[in-house]
């Protein structure tokens, strides 16, 4: 009779053949006993996703997707697509259209947003040094947005925001703060690289 294995070192057992000529023993270690069990389970998993994707391909219906909440592009797109004909729901290339047309909108959405920031640091006072007072330039595309303000001295400090219109302001600027606009003047003038749609 074989002899039991240590706890998790290994398990025998004895096969005898039919002539009982020779004792073969076979033994399995208890770790890889467990990495073939996690194999066949991870195996078994991967088997039940494919089918399940092989049948709603078989089904025909889409898989549901999350829809971003989109808005109409506030500019006409310049060149007119040719029509596509439809592809079929669920299939990678309706799937490429459908996600090149949500970061159509994203993209038509970011540039309303409040994206593009200049900041000029300076001492607005002689007798105080670090150049802690500050002029801040936030706009969108469109040159639309905000320039905020902050004049630091000894004893306070004062904020302003002013609107801005195409670069422009109703308001008096001081110089800072037209440095700061001329700033993004400049960025907005210089050609942005975008990539070309497939």
């Amino acid at each position: 009779m074989p002899r039991a294995a240590p706890a998790g070192a290994s398990y025998c057992h004895a096969a005898q053949p039919p002539d009982h000529a020779a004792i073969r023993l076979r033994c399995v270690s208890s770790t890889l006993a467990g990495a073939f069990g996690i194999a066949a389970l991870f195996v078994a998993v991967l088997a039940l996703v494919f089918a399940i994707q092989a049948l709603r391909a078989q089904s025909g219906a889409p898989k549901p997707a999350a829809k971003l909440p989109t808005t109409p592009a506030p500019h006409a797109q310049a060149e007119v697509q040719p029509a596509q004909p439809e592809a079929k729901p669920g299939t990678v290339k309706s799937e490429l259209r459908r996600l090149s047309k949500e970061l159509e909108d994203a993209r038509s959405e970011l540039r309303d947003t409040l994206q593009h920031l200049a900041v000029v640091r300076y001492d607005a006072y002689g007798d105080m040094g670090g150049r802690l007072s500050w002029s801040m330039a936030l706009l969108d595309d469109n040159g639309d947005g905000v320039v905020l303000t902050s004049i630091n001295s000894r004893n306070d400090a004062r904020s302003y925001a002013k609107e801005v219109k195409s670069f422009e302001s109703d308001s008096k600027l001081s110089p800072e703060e037209e440095e700061a606009l001329e700033t993004l003047r400049k960025e907005a003038a210089q050609p942005r690289e975008t990539p070309e749609p497939q």
